[in-house]
């Protein structure tokens, strides 16, 4: 075989679905892990499931997870995808179903509707239908003769009812299907359009596409496919089906489950590089232990043969987990730029948002967390006066009052309202008294938060809200717990 090449052959009916994701990264991964090409085929011939400005969701999808196709149909546009539907105009489908008739490996069907629907059946609690192949029978001046009459047609594989047919997948081995249960499977549709099955064969084979990657939904269609390779007598691409991905409860995971697609996640706060990330290992293993992984990385790292049969679990808590890593590590300046909307979201006043992002850059999962951190910078909320009491410091509301008390007139003359200027007043308090620096850290903290979880110590957040508001919330907090 010569020159690795995968395809990604999405639909363009919503959002990017994780699965569908999932299967750009690893066609992508495949590709580039050989120094391969990895192309874009846009599988728009299902005109009733299209759903406008999914294309734009697709390109946008892919540009932003650098997923980057190499090639295609205007060079001078910079390699645009192909369109399937573009090629059909070009009437490059219903040329190589002709093919297919005259080789007796296809035929024309004239059958109405009604007529199908008198061959469905209940089998298992599902509706399904087996053409009979009633049509098969029409001598060459019947089918002509339709034609001729206009009469609307498809155009159907014919497939035998003996015998088996075996195909192979480099993650399930050799899977073998018995004859009976292939329905000649429609390959022109009346609309003149082709379907997903015969299209995707024709321009994979068209575009020199090595490596088929896809779900493993489409397993049991592969034997359709590999008898329309061998009706042409073209090459068989390899196989690679992805395992399904579930939920946390082991089913499906499905479109309407609030984190399915990609764009779902950017809404959430997730990073892009976290989810690529994630998404990577939802079906394979890297060959070492570590599981944090830049694109580049993945190309080098990524061997298909590592991925798995069983179900892959979309685990939500470990993809947060993951994304807290992430934001641990990103460059600062590069955080505060993400984080800044969040922070405007909720602080109107001038406080320094940048001392305000480091502090959160460690205690968050994704990015909305960074807004129910630090609203209490802005305005001091309605607290409960009992969340002054606490075991470990051996606080409760007496002695917390008593703190206030003490240290408000030492804050009220300290000029310097840096952290380590406060820390420093605060620390001389607590060692002429023979204190704890938690049991007056604590009330302090509370007073001036209205919060038991913080992202910083008392004197941080005294620092970003400066002398006045902080004197004018202690002072607060002494009246709620005096009341």
């Amino acid at each position: 075989m010569g020159k690795v090449r995968t395809r990604f052959a999405p639909s363009p009916t919503g959002r990017m679905h994780v699965g569908n994701l999932r299967t750009a990264l690893y066609t992508y991964l495949i590709a580039k892990h050989e120094g391969g090409d990895f192309i874009l085929r846009i599988e728009d011939t299902d005109q009733e499931r299209y759903v406008e400005g999914a294309e734009e969701i697709i390109y946008r999808t892919l540009a932003k997870t650098g997923l980057i196709h190499d090639e295609g149909p205007d060079k001078d546009k910079g390699y645009g995808p192909y369109v399937q539907s573009d090629r059909q105009k070009a009437g490059i489908y219903m040329e190589y179903a002709k093919k297919l008739v005259e080789k007796g490996e296809a035929y024309y069907c004239f059958c109405t509707q009604e007529r199908l629907d008198s061959l469905k059946k209940n089998v298992n609690g599902e509706e399904i239908m087996v053409y009979d192949k009633h049509c098969l029978s029409l001598t060459k001046e019947e089918v002509e003769a339709n034609l001729k009459a206009g009469m609307p047609f498809v155009i159907r594989q014919n497939n035998p009812r003996e015998g088996t047919t075996t195909f192979h997948d480099e993650i399930y081995g050799d899977i073998s299907v018995d004859n009976a249960e292939l329905d000649d499977m429609v390959l022109i549709k009346s609309d003149g359009y082709p379907t997903y099955n015969f299209a995707n064969v024709v321009d994979d084979h068209l575009m020199g596409i090595t490596h088929v990657v896809r779900g493993n939904e489409y397993l049991s269609s592969s034997p359709k496919y590999n008898r329309l390779y061998e009706a042409f007598g073209w090459e068989v691409p390899i196989y690679v089906h992805c395992p399904t991905i579930t939920n946390e409860e082991h089913k499906k995971l499905s479109k309407r489950s609030g984190h399915s697609s990609f764009e779902d996640l950017q809404e959430q706060g997730f990073l892009t590089e976290a989810v690529v990330n994630f998404v990577a290992l939802l079906g394979w293993s890297p060959a070492g232990n570590d599981e944090f992984f830049t694109l580049e990385e993945l190309v080098k790292e990524f061997d298909y043969h590592n991925m798995s049969k069983s179900p892959a679990v979309f685990d939500m808590t470990k993809l947060r987990w993951m994304n807290s890593e992430y934001l641990k590590r990103m460059d600062p300046d590069r955080f505060y730029e993400i984080a800044e909307p969040y922070l405007k979201k909720v602080i109107k006043k001038s406080l320094d948002l940048k001392k305000i992002a480091a502090m959160v850059k460690t205690r968050i999962e994704v990015l909305p967390d960074i807004e129910s951190q630090v609203d209490f910078f802005e305005t001091l909320p309605e607290y409960d006066p009992e969340m002054y009491a606490h075991k470990k410091m051996k606080t409760n509301r007496e002695n917390s009052l008593e703190t206030l008390k003490e240290v408000l007139p030492i804050l009220e003359a300290q000029e310097d309202y840096s952290n380590d200027a406060l820390y420093e007043a605060l620390s001389k308090y607590v060692s002429e008294k023979n204190l704890k620096t938690g049991f007056v850290m604590w009330p302090i903290r509370t007073a001036v938060s209205g919060k038991q979880m913080t992202p910083a110590g008392a004197t941080e957040i005294m620092e970003i809200i400066g002398k006045e508001e902080s004197i004018g919330r202690i002072k607060k907090g002494i009246a709620l717990l005096e009341a």
